[in-house]
Order: structure tokens, then C-alpha cells, then sequence
């Protein structure tokens, strides 16, 4: 099981000093942030993209390939890449790109974006969005996997002959998650291809999360990729930590209370109750955590966000200090130790090489002609 931590990249003012960190001292911090993440052995780093203020991750492959320069071992992912304005050639080359410079230590998670009005600015609709998520993936898809690419779609140009480049390390492909907090067909699209399904339940109780992730396994084993079991599946979650549970709640409340996603709704204490929101010590995040795979299964990968609110840099890298010698290693031994024999590993760049080795990476052919199925094709 994999485990780390992902940023939305948010510009917020710091509600006890009153200062907004400059867009050149964030994107550093990012950098920083990521770095001591691989050093307190945490499994991946993810950052959003983001085209609209308060956020400046505007540009993922950028800033992760800077990282990738400076790190060896963490994986290095997207918390989103919006799969619906940005075009499946453009990603496929800019991603592929990453893969090399990164030596493989890559993959991607794929979102549809729900801010409206960053659809017009990229030429698209937000009315369009599922079907833009599934016919630029189905292009995408091809694209990884196909030397030569005829493509004709409702919703770009027509290619004939077209290779992206460069090709996938070692005809690995980076692998794909795909992000969805309450659209089915995105659960339906990520199992069709035998894909990993991330569920940032950041802001859902845990009824809704079981119910997607339920979707998503009956219909991966549906499509002949294993069992529900073996279903690859990944979770959000967010946690403020102090040695004290009750010092962790008096310094995080100010920024719950003036945090954009947060300010003017639900009380701290209703968050922690309803969602994966975990604000106390090492031991109630440990314990808190391991209580998803209650309702989710054996699971591949936990990231959490740490990063956001206006929490000065100094803070973050403290809670990464405590998740580093605290928390992770704990969840590690008990994961592990409570893991069916029959759940699939961790999607790591060395277990796909080693199903492409064996010829177990599935590839999905033809029309589906299911009249239930309402996704894909």
C-alpha cells in the first residue's frame, strides 16, 4: 500500500498573520514540501491543475518534472489533470515526457474539473463534461498504446497516422487513476479499462464513498480485469496532527474557520464527524485511517492533504515529520497485517513492468454492447 500526500496548490491567507503568500514563494514551497515528503519516506507526492485563483497549479508536468530532478524515489503524481479541457495529445506527450525525464517514477490522475467557468476559457462546456472526460480518455488511451493513431471524435479534430511522442518508457504506459467524488460513469469508465479509481472523499461521509467504490468493483470484475477484490482503489483524506489532540484542534480552528472550501459552513467538529477529516494526534489519524478500509476494502493508496488553509510551510513540514515517524509506519504494519491475500498490490511503476512482462496488463477492444452499460463507448 502506497501512501502520501497531495496539494491543491491554494494562494489562502494566513488567518493569524494576515499575509498571503507571493505565487513564487508557493510554487517554492510546493517544491520543498514535496522534497521532505520523499525524505520522512512517504510513498508519492500529487499536485492539482488548477486554472482559476485561489490556485496557482496551473501547470503539473512543470512543476513535477522540477521536482523529479531533485527527488529519487517518490512517486510523483496529479491530485487532478483535467481531462476535459486539456487535449488527450497534450497530455499523452507532456506526461510522456515526464515519464523519461522522472525514469518511470510517474502516473496521473485524471479529474473532469466542476469549476463552470474554466470550461469557456479552454473552448469547452461544462455541460459536456462526462462525455468529454470519456471520449478524450478513450483517445488518450489509444494514444499510449498505439504507434500509429487513426482517431475521429465529437469533440476535437481528426487524427490519421498521428504518433505521439515521446512513446511510454519501456511500453509502460504511466498508470491512470481516475478521480470521481460522486459521478458513476467516471467509477464505470475507470473499471471498463481496468484502471485504478481514487475517491477523494474529502468532503463526503463514508455511506456515499462505499457506494462508489462498491460500483466501481462490481463493474472492474464485470469487465473481466480480476475480482471486486482485486480492484485498485484510492482515498483522500485530510489531518492536522499535534503531539496533544486538544492542541491540534486549537491551532487548526482558525484555519478551518477562514479556509475558502471550509469558511461559513459546517463546524470543525461536524467535518471530523461526517468526513475523513482527522484533527488530533499520531494515534486518532492512525486510527481514524485505518477505519476506511471498513467501508472500502483493501485499498492501494492514501493520500493526504496537509498543505492547504494558509498553514505556513514551517507547520506543513512538521506534519510531515509526524506522518513520516508516527503514522505511516504504523499503517504500513497494520494494513498489511489485515490485507487479503487475494487484494491487488499497489500500482507501483515496478508491478507494471512486471504485468506488461507476463502479459497481464488488460486492453479493452471493440464496442461494448451491454444495454446497462452507459460509459465508454
Amino acid at each position: 500500500m502506497e501512501f502520501g500526500i497531495f496539494s491543491v496548490g491554494d494562494l489562502t491567507r494566513n488567518p493569524l498573520t494576515g499575509v498571503t503568500p507571493s505565487e513564487y514563494q508557493r510554487q517554492k514551497d510546493l517544491v520543498t514540501i514535496a522534497k521532505h515528503a520523499e525524505e520522512v519516506g512517504l510513498d508519492v507526492f500529487a499536485t492539482g491543475q488548477h486554472h482559476n485563483p485561489p490556485f496557482i497549479a496551473s501547470s503539473p508536468t512543470t512543476t513535477l518534472a522540477y521536482i523529479a530532478a531533485q527527488t529519487e524515489k517518490i512517486t510523483l503524481s496529479t491530485a487532478t489533470t483535467l481531462i476535459t479541457t486539456t487535449d488527450p495529445v497534450r497530455i499523452a506527450e507532456d506526461y510522456g515526457t515526464l515519464q523519461h525525464l522522472a525514469d518511470g517514477r510517474t502516473d496521473l490522475m485524471l479529474g473532469r474539473g466542476n469549476t463552470g467557468p474554466v470550461y469557456p476559457w479552454f473552448g469547452k462546456d461544462i455541460r459536456e463534461g462526462v462525455e468529454l472526460a470519456i471520449e478524450n480518455y478513450a483517445l488518450l488511451h489509444k494514444l499510449w498504446r498505439e504507434e500509429r493513431v487513426n482517431w475521429s471524435g465529437k469533440h476535437r479534430t481528426p487524427l490519421n497516422g498521428f504518433t505521439a511522442t515521446p512513446r511510454p518508457l519501456d511500453n509502460v504506459a504511466p498508470f491512470v487513476w481516475h478521480g470521481s467524488i460522486r459521478t458513476p460513469e467516471i467509477a464505470e469508465q475507470a473499471a471498463f479499462y481496468g484502471d485504478g479509481f481514487f475517491h477523494n472523499n474529502i468532503f463526503w461521509p463514508k455511506e456515499h464513498t462505499q457506494r462508489m467504490i462498491e460500483l466501481y468493483r462490481e463493474r472492474y470484475e464485470y469487465y473481466g480485469h480480476g475480482t471486486a477484490e482485486q480492484a485498485i482503489v484510492g482515498l483522500g483524506g485530510q489531518v492536522f496532527m499535534r503531539k496533544n489532540s486538544q492542541d491540534a484542534k486549537n491551532e487548526f480552528r482558525p484555519f478551518f474557520n477562514n479556509a475558502p472550501v471550509y469558511g461559513g459552513g459546517p463546524s470543525m467538529e461536524s467535518f471530523m464527524e461526517q468526513t475523513p477529516l482527522t484533527v488530533g494526534s499520531p494515534q486518532e489519524v492512525i486510527e481514524k485511517t485505518l477505519s476506511f478500509r471498513e467501508y472500502a476494502g483493501d485499498y492501494q493508496r492514501q493520500l493526504f492533504l496537509v498543505d492547504h488553509a494558509g498553514l505556513p510551510t514551517k507547520t506543513v513540514l512538521e506534519q510531515l515529520d509526524l506522518l513520516g515517524e508516527e503514522v505511516v509506519p504504523v499503517l504500513r504494519k497494520e494494513f498489511e497485517a489485515l490485507r487479503s491475500p487475494n487484494a491487488a498490490p499497489a500500482p507501483t511503476r515496478k508491478v507494471m513492468l512486471k504485468r506488461h512482462a507476463e502479459g497481464k496488463i488488460a486492453l479493452p477492444g471493440g464496442v461494448h454492447t451491454d444495454p446497462s452499460y452507459k460509459g465508454v463507448n
